[in-house]
This record gives C-alpha cells, sequence and structure tokens, in this order.
C-alpha cells in the first residue's frame, strides 16, 4: 500500500481556474459520490447529501448567487455582478456537500458536521485518485441564507462546500505545509 500513503502526502488542491473539461464520466461520479458516502458516521445518520452541479446547472446556481449578491449590494457593478454569476462555472463539475444534523442522545451535532466534513475530504481525494484536479471551497453565498434556500437546502441544511472538479489545465506549484515540530505535541 506505500503507493496510496505516497498519494496521501503529495495530494494538493487545483484552483478551479486552472481546470477544464472533461470532467468524470457518470460511471466516475458515481464512485466519487459512493466513496463520499463512506465516512465515519457514528450511529448511522448519514447527516450530509450532495448537490451535483454540471452543464447549465451551474450557470443557474450562479444565477441564484448573482441575484442575492445584487439585492444585497445595490451599487455592485456590472462586472462585480458577473464574477458572482461565474462562481461555479470554471470546474465542469461541482459538488456541493450538504451537512445537517439529527437528534441523538449518543452523537452531538458536532460530530454529525465532522462527518460531513469527511465526506468532502473523501470527495476530493476520489476525483484526485481518479486523476482530476479538486478543490473544496466555500465563500460568501455557502453561508448565505437565501443562497442556499435559492439552491434547495433546507432551514436546518448547511453548505460544508463546493468540491469543484476537472481536468488540470495548468500545472501550479504546492503550497507550504506546516512543519510537524510545529503542530504535534505529545502528552
Amino acid at each position: 500500500m506505500p503507493d496510496a500513503l505516497e498519494f496521501l502526502k503529495t495530494r494538493r488542491s487545483v484552483k478551479p481556474r486552472e481546470m477544464s473539461g472533461p470532467g468524470p464520466s457518470p460511471a466516475e461520479l458515481e464512485t466519487i459520490l459512493t466513496i463520499g458516502a463512506r465516512v465515519p458516521d457514528h450511529g448511522k445518520l448519514a447527516p450530509w447529501r450532495f448537490i451535483v452541479f454540471e452543464g447549465d446547472a451551474r450557470v443557474r446556481a450562479g444565477g441564484v448567487i448573482a441575484g442575492v449578491f445584487a439585492r444585497k449590494n445595490p451599487n455592485a457593478s456590472p462586472a462585480e455582478i458577473d464574477v458572482e454569476k461565474r462562481r461555479l462555472t470554471d470546474a465542469p463539475l461541482v459538488i456541493g456537500v450538504v451537512s445537517f444534523t439529527k437528534p441523538h442522545p449518543k452523537v452531538p451535532p458536532w460530530e454529525q458536521e465532522m462527518s460531513a466534513g469527511a465526506s468532502a475530504m473523501n470527495i476530493v481525494t476520489a476525483a484526485t485518485a481518479l486523476g482530476y484536479g479538486a478543490c473544496w471551497l466555500s465563500g460568501w453565498f455557502s453561508f448565505d441564507r437565501e443562497v442556499l434556500a435559492g439552491l434547495g437546502l433546507k432551514a436546518d441544511e448547511k453548505l460544508a462546500g463546493f468540491i469543484h472538479i476537472g481536468t488540470v489545465s495548468k500545472p501550479s506549484e504546492d503550497r507550504p505545509r506546516p512543519a510537524l515540530s510545529e503542530i504535534v505535541t505529545r502528552f
């Protein structure tokens, strides 16, 4: 299993603007989502779900984001509104990871939210293992209730983030990583 360890040691995010098509095939998307659902989940609650944005759905979602932005920023320029319209259009596939909690006597909300985070990371890892670039992002619109409602989230749901997936179109450098001596202590 050393190949898997080397893969995990070198995995990196790819900026959506450094992606192009093609995106994953339907079979690859099913694999990515299956792996996204295979995470620690105390109580078998499945406190997450996925929204797939591909093709025109990315543009429609951008319209929701831009519409809310324009209403909340009446002095925004057309260029600023256009930026919001294109939030999900760089990569050919975007997966929204939705997090929600269920009342449970042994599984606190924080643990359920962490399960959604693990799901997002598994999606990133699966897409990367299939040879695609992937990036887990949020942004103001990930936390705006009007945008979330416009994307179909219920009032009790949050967005853990958007996973952008596509073919790497431009090689980029890795970012510095923390030294273990700075982040590890022993008790």
